[in-house]
Parts: C-alpha cells; structure tokens; sequence
C-alpha cells in the first residue's frame, strides 16, 4: 500500500468514527425526546388556591372553556362523596365542611386520583386544574406521599381577594340557593380562619419555589380572567402544557 493509499484510508476511517459518532448522538436524542414524551404522560396539575369566595370557581370553568383543562374541585368531589349513598365517609365529610375542619387527606387525595384516572380513560384529556387543595400542611404532605410521583406539577394559580369581598360573595351565592351547607355566616368565619392559618403558609411554600402566580380577583370575572389568560399563556408559551 503506497503513502498515498494510506492517507486516504485513514481518513476514510476518521470519518466513519465522526459519522458512527454523529449517528449515536442522533440516536441518543431520540431515546431522550422519547423519554421525555413518556414522562409527558403524566397528568398535568395546576394547583388553584384563595379563600372561600375568592372566585376559584368561576375562573376555573373560563380556563376549562378556553384551555382545554380538566376542573377538579376538591370541595365538589368530597360533597359528591358525602352525598352518595352508602358512602363509608359521608358522615366524617359533612362534620368537616359544617365545622370548618380540613377532611383526611387520604380521601381527598383518592378521590382526586380517581376523578383524572376516570377523565383520562373516557376523554383522553391529561390536563388539571385542581381548587381547593393543598389547603394545610397535611394536605401537602399527604399529596407529596401520593401522588407526587404520578403527576407533573406546574404552579399554583393564587386567587387573591380581602376577607369581606369573599365572605359577602359567598352569602350572595347562600342566599341564591347554592344548596352548600357553609354558605352561611358562622361558617364562613371558620372556613376563612382556617384559610389564613393553614392555607397560606402552603401559599408561601410555593412562592419560596417560584411556583406561585398570584391574581388579585377583587374585580369583575371577566376582568379577573384577562391577568389568568396572560399568565396561562405564558406558561403554554415556555411548553409547560
């Protein structure tokens, strides 16, 4: 083999090194995306907190009409428990919400859980958006032990309102035939005690994460919805959901 022979394989041999490296990368990249379309799998959460009468209801059925996600009240799905028949928790459930008390968090968190299993089986949607919950300390821990692994968390919506705006919202909404047994004065009381007490400290664990977007609700809904719909689409902006 002359010199010129030599030079000429050993540069073939370099290029098939730098094109079995190239194609390695490119495989690699492709298990990665791969990977990361399964993790995608996961449901995603969106955590809405803020007093009783904040209005959590409400900017949660305008994010569901014009982002496609899923609304889960925690409150809903404990009176829908407390009032199904033969319920083994009913009882406990209905003490809780009267009284004000936050209901174990063990039953919030498996009804939660069933309620996605149940949305993603009959409509294949993956996204939520959970109100009500975390609402104390209990609630966090118990959330991280289940299903912090199951899910992938995004922020926290903080619906921000004063003590007397919500609690006259929420007489309003007693006084229109809500059909909620705390829709009434002594109740709010306890329910809005127990929100800045245990509620808010979970509020300021997020916001020490840089999890939190805050939105002052004190205006109008739709007003209110303007600041959620920048703030969502920011978040879809940095491919969030």
């Amino acid at each position: 083999m002359n010199f010129t022979s030599l030079v000429f394989n050993r540069i073939l041999s370099r290029k098939q090194v730098v094109h079995c490296i190239k194609k390695n990368i490119i495989l690699s990249n492709s298990l990665f995306k791969l990977h990361t379309r399964k993790m995608s799998d996961k449901p995603k959460i969106i955590f809405v907190l803020g007093a009783p009468g904040a209005g959590k209801g409400t900017q949660c059925e305008k994010i569901v009409d014009t982002f496609g996600f899923k609304h889960l009240s925690a409150g809903d799905l404990l009176r829908e428990e407390r009032s199904r028949e033969g319920s083994e928790f009913g009882a406990l459930i209905e003490d809780c919400i009267v009284n004000g008390k936050i209901v174990p968090v063990e039953i919030t968190c498996s009804l939660l859980e069933n309620a996605m299993i149940r949305t993603k089986k009959e409509t294949g949607n993956n996204k939520f958006l959970i109100d009500g919950f975390p609402r104390n300390e209990d609630n966090l821990q118990g959330w991280q032990r289940q299903m912090s692994e199951k899910v992938d968390f995004l922020f926290v919506f903080f619906l921000d309102c004063s003590e007397d705006l919500c609690v006259g919202r929420c007489l309003k909404r007693g006084q229109a035939g809500s059909g909620r047994s705390d829709d009434n004065l002594d109740s709010l009381k306890k329910r809005f005690n127990t929100y800045m007490t245990d509620t808010m400290p979970i509020i300021e664990h997020y916001q020490k994460l840089n999890k939190v977007r805050k939105i002052d609700t004190s205006p109008g809904p739709d007003e209110v919805f303007k600041s959620v719909q920048t703030a969502l689409q920011q978040a879809h902006d940095e491919k969030l959901f």
